[in-house]
């Protein structure tokens, strides 16, 4: 039966000069069988935690800021699962893994992910960081954001690397064209709905 699984960690965030704590999500999409992980957060045995016994297909990343890829190679080292990550996002990648570590898969617009005898369509939706990604699986009704939607609005644009007119041009044609049902797991925080979210524009 496909579902998704849900945890939270907590650890820090680092960008320009600053660090702040922070608690992310951790989603794991799939079956009893085999399993995506949406971003990397902190801590790779809360993932596997989520994960369990399952066969991990791809450690799928949203964007690159440090709380979400921190422990992406430790957790591929670990399942031998491949990092996908967008390539515009690879100032931020080098942030915290400098240029001799790299992701596997390329994530480009449109393209799909398979697992669990379902599809998860990329949509790039840049903004908050310049490769940032949704992650849509209409089967489940349901849109990873990651930071670029959350309850409340649009993620946050004040730093290096992000666009406050981008990240709403993002949202208003990738992702207010989603199903007002459609429900919205963030990367921080509680869950919401495309409905919901069209009125914090």
């Amino acid at each position: 039966m496909l579902r998704v699984d849900h945890g939270v960690v907590a650890g820090t965030f680092s960008l320009d000069g600053q660090t702040f704590d922070v608690d992310n999500n951790i989603w794991v999409v799939g079956d009893d069988e085999e399993c995506v992980v949406i971003d990397a957060p902190h801590d790779v045995d809360a993932i596997l935690k989520v994960v369990g016994d399952r066969r991990l297909v791809a450690i799928v990343c949203t964007h690159a800021h440090d709380d979400h890829v921190r422990v992406a190679p430790e957790l591929r080292e670990r399942t031998g699962a491949p990092i996908l990550l967008h390539p515009a996002e690879f100032p931020l990648w080098e942030l915290t893994h400098g240029s001799d570590v790299w992701w596997n898969v390329d994530l480009t617009d449109g393209a799909r992910i398979e697992v669990a005898g379902t599809t998860i369509q990329v949509l790039h939706t840049p903004g908050h960081a310049p490769g940032a990604v949704c992650l849509h699986v209409p089967e489940l009704g349901c849109v990873f954001t990651g930071d670029t939607l959350f309850n409340g609005g649009p993620g946050a644009t004040g730093r290096s690397y992000s666009d406050k007119d981008l990240i709403v041009d993002s949202i208003k044609s990738k992702l207010l064209a989603l199903p007002g049902a459609t429900v919205v797991h963030t990367g921080h925080g509680d869950d919401t709905t495309i409905e919901a979210e069209a009125a914090n524009l």
